[in-house]
């Protein structure tokens, strides 16, 4: 039974800081090396999302160790110290895990919608490279129209709160006055670009320079925002020159190190990057006060209040969509006996003893109509009951019986 082979094995904030998350990050050449090697281990339905709050592999395997083993022959990390960080679930445990992930539930900032567009990137990419089968397919439409439901008929993802907004109001708490202060941020994705808005809407400046690895990109987004932009060959020079500095890459090793900083002036760093791009050593100076994403994800607010008084109707929803896709899967389980079913009802049609039976030349228009009637029907009979045998030859009893009676 798919069910009970449907397993989710992964690390997120509540057990590892961000140190470990980017141990076991995972960066879309190791995706695709992974789903390379996943077949070969008899894995056939699989997808990763990593992201900087978790690190999470599900898929369809004989056991969680095989998606464990794909995971960590891919990271840094190692398999001893995932075993004692993560958590596995498997069959209903595991459904109910994604369906609750892509509503914000599991989310370090409750109700962070940022998440449904990483997952839908992760399971695109698996989708494109084969590993995406029947089971996946459906299990994840069905998460995606259960996380649009809870954002359109609840307000878990009202307000504004998210890794992004965080950072505005850290450093709404570290200064009272931006006017003179000089912003620099590195990165332009997803959560670069979220930042940079947030910075011109509530902190009312425009003193920032965007600098990214490829500079056409920084340039676009400067002239959209109406800010500056730098060369990333420039990055040491800014880094001297500014008052905040907001990383946002996703770069492998740190771009901004404790030796950078030694002789500056006193600064705010934020990294918002999973792994840590700006080096930990830096809290170390007394001049400079770092923060990265678990340390802004403990800013609360009135908006995280309700977001709580939320999560019962988001709960009852998920529960109505899990209950949705577990019908499907269990009707998958007979549809080698509807299909067979249905080619012996056709074959019954167009045999001379059926046609000899009945003196009406209406009878084989009927044939098409008729037929998926009674597979809808026993359809819905074997949902409840368990007698496929006694089932199919009703169903043929009642097909049979179905022109007379017209």
């Amino acid at each position: 039974m798919h069910y009970q082979q449907f397993f989710v094995a992964g690390i997120n904030y509540k057990k590892t800081d961000t140190s470990v998350r980017g141990d076991f990050a995972i960066n879309n050449t190791q995706y695709q090396s992974l789903l390379q090697k996943a077949a070969s281990v008899h894995v056939k339905e699989i997808f990763i999302l990593s992201t900087c709050n978790r690190t999470e592999i599900y898929g369809l395997a004989p056991s969680a160790e095989f998606l464990i083993d794909l995971l960590c022959n891919e990271t840094t990390g190692t398999k001893d110290i995932f075993l004692t960080k993560c958590y596995i679930k498997q069959g209903a445990e595991a459904v109910e895990h994604i369906f609750s992930v892509a509503a914000g539930l599991d989310s370090q900032i409750l109700g962070d919608y940022e998440i449904i567009g990483q997952m839908k990137n992760a399971f695109k990419f698996s989708k494109e490279h084969g590993l995406v089968g029947p089971f996946l397919e459906r299990l994840f439409n069905t998460v995606l129209q259960s996380s649009k439901i809870i954002k359109n008929q609840t307000a878990l993802s009202g307000g504004t709160v998210s890794v992004a907004f965080a950072a505005i109001q850290f450093l709404k708490e570290a200064y009272s006055n931006f006017s003179d202060k000089k912003i620099l941020l590195v990165g332009t994705g997803k959560i670069g670009r979220n930042t940079s808005k947030n910075l011109i809407d509530y902190l009312e400046t425009t003193n920032i320079t965007i600098i990214n690895r490829t500079t056409d990109k920084a340039k676009e987004l400067a002239e959209e925002l109406g800010i500056q932009f730098a060369d990333y060959t420039q990055l040491n020079q800014h880094i001297q020159t500014a008052d905040i500095i907001i990383v946002a890459t996703n770069a492998q090793e740190p771009i901004i190190l404790k030796s950078d900083l030694l002789h500056s002036s006193k600064k705010v760093l934020l990294d918002l990057s999973i792994p840590n791009n700006i080096e930990v050593a830096v809290k170390e100076l007394s001049h400079i006060t770092l923060a990265n994403v678990d340390d802004l994800s403990k800013i609360n607010d009135a908006t995280l209040q309700k977001r709580i008084e939320e999560v019962p109707k988001a709960k009852a929803i998920i529960q109505a969509y899990m209950n949705e896709f577990h019908e499907w899967n269990c009707m998958r389980k007979h549809a080698s006996v509807l299909r067979s079913l249905k080619q012996k009802l056709h074959d019954l049609h167009q045999s001379n003893l059926f046609k000899s039976a009945f003196d009406c030349e209406e009878a084989p228009l009927a044939d098409a109509e008729s037929i998926q009637k009674v597979i809808n029907n026993l359809a819905i009979t074997m949902r409840s009951q368990h007698t496929p045998g006694c089932n199919y030859i009703q169903a043929i009893n009642n097909y049979i019986a179905q022109p007379v009676l017209a």
